[in-house]
């Protein structure tokens, strides 16, 4: 009798239920993997939400992640394309870093104003690459650079007093641009602004 179900075609009822049971336990299997990814990814933006305060730690962190690359790169000699490659990223993130989020030409003709000199009404430089996320991009290119050191694929030989070379024409060429943008529509980078705490206390007059 089973024979004659197989042979005519007609799958087996326990085929179906394996099929069932193999779906929902890779279901429920891709399920624990995204909760897991979700969990991490919560981690570690708790983590870097409570560096936000601490300035100057994370710079002296991220002084610590650039001099441990270029240790690597100093004792292996080669992969001079990647701190090239890293190099020109972070040539992107200083103008970014420097430029303000709002477009000066634009600002000039609605009325809005740019901090110009401190005499100036107080209104705060607003970047277009707010500090904690270029401090965040630059520890990312270095650790990445740092991994990818330990891949041979990616140690293409190169002349790198040439590749120096042209970095420093760039971020010449580059820092007289974004200098002469500042001076033409009259903008500082900073906020010399006032600094607002909380107020001393009244003292008692004393009668």
């Amino acid at each position: 009798m089973e024979s004659a179900t197989t042979a005519s075609g007609i799958p087996p009822a326990t085929t179906t239920t394996d099929d069932n049971l193999q779906s929902s336990e890779s279901s429920s299997s891709a399920d624990a993997v995204n909760r897991l990814i979700h969990a991490v990814t919560q981690r570690q933006q708790h983590l870097l939400d409570k560096t936000v305060p601490h300035v100057l730690y994370r710079w002296i962190a991220c002084l610590c992640v650039v001099l441990i690359y270029f240790i690597r790169v100093y004792f292996v000699e080669g992969f001079y394309i990647i701190t090239y490659a890293i190099g020109i990223y972070l040539l992107n993130l200083i103008i970014a870093f420097l430029s303000p989020q709002e477009d000066p030409e634009a600002s000039l003709t609605t009325g809005g104003t740019l901090p110009t000199r401190r005499s100036d009404e107080y209104r705060p430089f607003v970047r277009r690459l707010p500090e904690f996320k270029f401090w965040l991009s630059i520890i990312r290119a270095f650790t990445i650079g740092f991994m990818m050191t330990f891949f041979e694929v990616f140690d293409v030989p190169v002349f790198w007093p040439i590749l120096l070379f042209y970095w420093v024409m760039l971020f010449f060429l580059t820092m007289r641009k974004q200098i002469q943008h500042m001076i033409k529509y009259r903008y500082v980078p900073f906020s010399f602004g006032k600094k607002y705490g909380k107020k001393p206390a009244p003292t008692e007059s004393s009668e």
